[in-house]
């Protein structure tokens, strides 16, 4: 599947790339506040969400003073 058609970046969520973007988008997952409400698990189990994705998510999310849910 290609991922050429989804965006770079999607609402206030760091470029994670597109394969990660693509895939939280199809998890209906556009804020850090859905991000913040995922855990680690989670997100990794989205086909294209990798250890890169994850480091970038959870930086945003600690400049806010938050994190990934459990």
């Amino acid at each position: 599947m290609s991922t050429r058609a989804t965006p770079e970046q999607i609402g206030e969520l760091p470029k994670i790339g597109r394969p990660a973007t693509a895939a939280l988008l199809a998890a209906d997952v556009t804020t850090l506040d859905g991000v913040a409400a995922m855990g680690e698990a989670e997100l990794l189990a989205l086909h294209g969400v990798g250890p890169r994705a994850i480091r970038i998510l959870r930086a945003a999310l600690e400049r806010e003073g938050r994190s990934l849910g459990a």
